[in-house]
Order: structure tokens, then sequence, then C-alpha cells
């Protein structure tokens, strides 16, 4: 007897593993992500405890007491260790402290591109207790003006080459009272102060730490710009508490102090900064800091550096794989690559063409507050749904009426919850651990990111934007973006700022900006259904010219159709969905249909001709 049951306890200790394995095939990751999870809580509750208060400078500042030597920054064949680093900061710090135009705490307003002087000065007013605005350098005229408007930026501190840039808005910016420093040694221009020589003769003397003593976490650290910038971005304001999350969080990303980091996407976005730059503070790795990506340098790149670590969007997976194939795809030494956005297909082929390398694909937003980690692998997924997680971070999908552009309620005035399987905008509830900060001086679009009454009377959520959807496996998928934003380059492209900047033009009465797929190409490109104003004419060359000077590259809306009214719904709202459908095929349009072309600088008609090359991929977008 005691044989037989020892021998069927033998026999269940074997079967375990295969039955678990077959019925609940994620049950260890799973644990090990409430591991991680529990793990980034005790550090971020043991560093908010910490007296005087710890921040992201604080850990630099440990980092470089740790190791003083190691190579922190390495940019274009020159290598920065943490301890120049942080004696360059401290020389930035003393320069812009005896500025007349600059007293400590002031917002200051970086409007740099990849460089080590980003990182210089962004430690550099840390040390002074100053919020930083991050600028995308690609805006220009109004757009930029209005940044300045978002944070109240006392002071710009721009990079040389973007001189120009700065003398359009230069008039405002006086006008207002921003001292304008530009990193170079010599500048001829009135009202534009060289800044680079003044930081070159400060002291290197360290900061006192009562500089910033009047810093909470509840401080805003920098203001990060959504929406892409399309005209008139929105200035996420990102805290200190918020920071010093990121710094728990991305102490688990599985980047050590040993990885070296290839750093190509742009410094003022969130997965730059605070991916990039943050996280490496964080592991004390080293960065190899590009101005910008580049699919032919790439791997050359990361041979020639030893990277180890890579950071993505979908474009740039894309982009990787449409090069030339090459004998020596997979000779790196590249392991992970950490990022978001990239399509199950892309994900496959980038793995079959360059390695076992580890994807940790993830979601997040600027502004968010709920984010997914892809924890276990599954390509196409950007995360999987988690008991824990979702009790510390509650969040749900809920129906949403996309030609209505907006959720449905049931009888009782709640939301309804999406099935599993069911494509639903996913929401997240604002609560003390998961705060919405908002947007700086700007509380209408603010509380249209709030939802209230979601699933009880009287709550309040978080809307993404974001439509997802949940497998009968908890694994989560990004369907699409709603409303009035779509993304394309990488950037978030809002809809109606677009909108607003076309009908400035004096010969278009209204503009319905949307989002269109191209086959070969990630996310959507603009397109806009104009209607011109009575007794004006379509003018290719005057709107091309229009939105040239007022938005990036990836925000002017490729095609334009002109229709003779705009469709809106009941409410008044624009009607999108037809003409997403209808694409810019000119077989299934009637309205006259134009595309930009650059080389032309006007919209020119498009041609059934130009519209199966650019099908085909003969023409690329």
């Amino acid at each position: 007897m005691e044989m037989y049951l020892l021998s069927i306890i033998l026999a269940s200790i074997l079967i375990i593993p295969f039955a678990l394995k077959t019925f609940c095939p994620y049950l260890w990751v799973d644990i090990l992500y409430c591991k991680d999870l529990l793990r980034i809580l005790v550090k971020f509750v043991s560093r908010r405890r910490r007296r005087p208060l710890f921040f992201v400078l604080d850990r630099f500042l440990e980092q470089t007491a740790a190791h003083p030597d190691k190579l922190f920054i390495v940019f274009e064949n020159e290598g920065y260790s943490y301890k120049y680093t942080d004696t360059r900061s401290n020389k930035t710090a003393n320069a812009l402290q005896s500025h007349p135009g600059y007293k400590v705490g002031d917002t200051v307003a970086l409007f740099m591109g990849n460089e080590p002087a980003f990182m210089f000065t962004w430690l550099a007013l840390a040390k002074l207790g100053s919020p930083v605005a991050l600028l995308n350098h690609n805006i220009r005229n109004k757009s930029l003006l209005h940044c300045f408007n978002c944070c109240r930026a006392k002071v710009v501190v721009g990079f040389h080459q973007l001189k120009e840039a700065v003398e359009d808005v230069l008039p405002t910016l006086t006008e207002q009272g921003v001292a304008v420093l530009l990193m170079t040694k010599h500048c001829d221009t009135p009202g534009i102060e060289s800044f680079s020589d003044k930081v070159d003769e400060a002291s290197d003397s360290p900061l006192p730490q009562s500089l910033r003593s009047h810093i909470t976490f509840k401080s805003p650290a920098v203001y990060i710009y959504t929406s892409g910038t399309t005209g008139l971005p929105k200035a996420a304001v990102v805290s200190q508490n918020r920071l010093l999350t990121a710094l728990a969080v991305l102490s688990s990303n599985g980047v050590t102090a040993s990885d070296v980091i290839y750093l190509n996407l742009p410094l003022y976005h969130t997965a730059g900064f605070i991916i990039g730059f943050i996280g490496s503070i964080e592991t004390g790795s080293t960065i190899i800091l590009k101005r910008k990506f580049s699919a032919s340098q790439f791997w050359d790149d990361c041979r020639k550096n030893s990277v180890t670590v890579v950071q993505y969007i979908g474009e740039v997976m894309r982009y990787l794989c449409s090069t030339p194939r090459r004998e020596n795809d997979k000779d790196h030494k590249v392991r992970l690559a950490i990022g978001n956005g990239v399509r199950a297909e892309i994900w496959r082929e980038f793995l079959n063409r360059f390695g076992n390398i580890q994807v940790k694909e993830f979601y997040a937003s600027t502004e968010g507050n709920v984010g997914f980690v892809n924890y276990a692998g599954k390509v196409g997924a950007i995360g999987r749904v988690n008991i824990l997680h979702q009790a510390l971070f509650p969040y749900t999908l809920i129906k949403y009426n996309t030609e209505r552009d907006e959720p449905v309620r049931g009888a009782n005035g709640l939301c309804v919850e999406s099935s599993k399987g069911e494509t639903g905008l996913l929401v997240s509830k604002i609560t003390d651990i998961a705060p919405f900060v908002g947007y700086a001086q700007n509380e209408e679009q603010t509380e249209r990111k709030r939802i209230r009454n979601v699933l009880k009377m009287g709550d309040l959520y978080f809307n993404s934007g974001d439509l997802m959807r949940i497998d009968h496996d908890n694994f989560i998928y990004f369907q699409d973006r709603v409303g009035d934003t779509f993304r394309w380059k990488g950037e978030n492209v809002a809809t109606t700022e677009v909108s607003d900047i076309l009908t400035i033009n004096d010969c278009l009465k209204e503009a319905n900006v949307y989002g269109v797929q191209v086959p070969g190409h990630e996310g959507r490109i603009g397109m806009a259904a104009i209607t011109v104003n009575e007794g004006a004419q379509f003018d290719g060359s005057k709107i091309y010219n229009h939105v040239v000077n007022y938005l990036p590259s990836y925000a002017r809306p490729r095609f334009i159709r002109i229709q003779n009214a705009v469709e809106v719904t009941g409410t008044f709202k624009q009607m999108k969905g037809k003409l997403v459908e209808d694409s810019f095929d000119p077989g299934r349009i009637q309205d006259p249909l134009y595309i930009l072309d650059d080389h032309e600088k006007s919209y020119i008609q498009l041609t059934a001709e130009v519209y199966r090359s650019i099908i085909s991929g003969n023409i690329k977008l």
C-alpha cells in the first residue's frame, strides 16, 4: 500500500509540470512578473522615504560616486565619463545661475537635438531645481511660441544650428522677457547670447543641495509635448514622483550596468528621454548617442560600439527590415530590444533576420497613468493582463462608438465593458497611486482626457484614446487610435490641431483631418477633407507653403480631398469613418484629390497612375 501511494505521489510530481505547461503555460512568467512588480514597489517606497528627498539627480550622483571614470556617453567618437558629465553639468549650472535673466527654480526650455550638451544641461537644471521643457526641435513659428506659453519658460537654451528658428520668434520672446542662450561661443544676433563660452569659463564647483530644497514629489520635473507637435502641442506635466516611479520600473527592464545602450530616438520624446537617458542613469549603463536614426548605419554602429541594448519604435523595426540583406546581419552583440509599436509580422521578420534578440514590447503614454509590459514575449502583444497589476492600477476596456467618437453607455448611464476578444477603449482609474496630472496651462485638454461615470456613478478614469483587445489567453493587443489622434513616422498627430492650422489659411473654410493606412507603412498618414471659402479657389502652392511653414513634415496632410461640405453628426462632430474607408483611392472618390509633392512644392492632382505606384511600393511616402 505504501509503495502504491509513493508511486502515485511520484507520478503526480512528474505530471504536474506537464499539466501546468499545458493548462497554465504562462504561470511561471506571471509569478516572476509579480515578483518584479513587488520589488519595484519596495524600491519606490524606500526611495520615497529617504530624507532629504531622493530624485533622479541623486541617482546620477550615486552612479558618479560609484564609478566616476566609467563612460556614460559616447557621441561621434568622443567619450564622456560619469565624472566629466557631473563636472560639465556643474559648470553649466554655475554659468546659468550667474545669468541675470535666470533665477533658481525658473522653468527653462531646451531647444536642442540629440547631443551630450542636452544631457549636461538637463542635469545642470536638475541641480538648480528648475523644471525643464523639452522642445521638439522640428517645430517653428506659432508652434514654438505656443510651447513657451504652455510652460512659461523664462529662459531657452538652444542648439547653435537652430539659430534661424529662434530668430523667427525672437521679437515675441524678447517682448515676453525670455532670455535666449545659444550653445555657441559667439553670436552676433542682438537678443541672442552665446552660452558655450560662459560654460567653459564657469566654476565646476558642486551646487548646494539647498538650491533644490523647494522641490517636492509633486513638483514638475519636465514638460514633454504630446500629439507630435502638430501646430498646437500639449505640454504633459511629468512630476518628480513620475520620474522616480520610472526609475524604479526601469530597474527591472532587463538592462544592467554592463550594458551598452544605443540611443537614436529623440531626447525630447518620452522614449528617448525616460527609457534611454533616465533609464541609463538608473542602471549605470553606457549610452551610444546618435543625432538621429539611420537604418544604413544602425548595425555597423552596434558592432563598432559593442552595443547590447537597442531602443525602437515600430517604424525603426520596419526600416531595419527594409535594408538590403547582408551576410553579417546576425553578427552583433545586441541581446535586448526595448520599445513599442511593432507589428507582429515585422517582429517575426526582425528576429528571423537579425537573430535571437529578446524583444521587450511595452505600452505607455507620456501623460497616462497605466502601462503594460509584454514580459511573456508573445509576438504582437503589448502586454498581459495580470491580477496584481490590475489591482494596483485598475483599468478596463469599454465599448466605443467610433462613428460618434464616444463611449457606449447603457440605460443606467454607465459605460459598457468589452468582452474578451472584443475591441474596446482602454481607460484607467485615476487614483493616488495612478494619478493623471494633465497638461500645463490647458485645462480644457486635460478635462477631455478624463472620463466620468465609467463603472459606477462618480468614478473618474483616464481616457487613453487607444483601442485595445484582450484575447482568451489574457494578452492585450493595440488595435488603433480613436478620435482626434493618429500616428505617423513614430509621431502622434492630433487631427483637430492640424485642422486649426489648415483653416488659418484664408482660402480654406473647413478641414476634417484623419489618418489613412498605406501598404508597407506603420501607422497612418495624414489626409484632409476640406471645403473652400466662397469665391476662393484651391491654390496648391499656397497651401503647400502654408503647411510647410506651420507643420513638421510628419504632421503635414499628404493627401487633400476637396468636398462641397464637411459631413457632421447630429451633435456637429466631424464624421471620419467613411472618409477613412475611402482612403485616397481615386477609384472610390469622385471629389478632386491632391497629393503633396515636395519636388513641385505644391499639392498636385492625384492620378490613378500615382495611386497605383504608391500601393505597389514604387513611390515611398
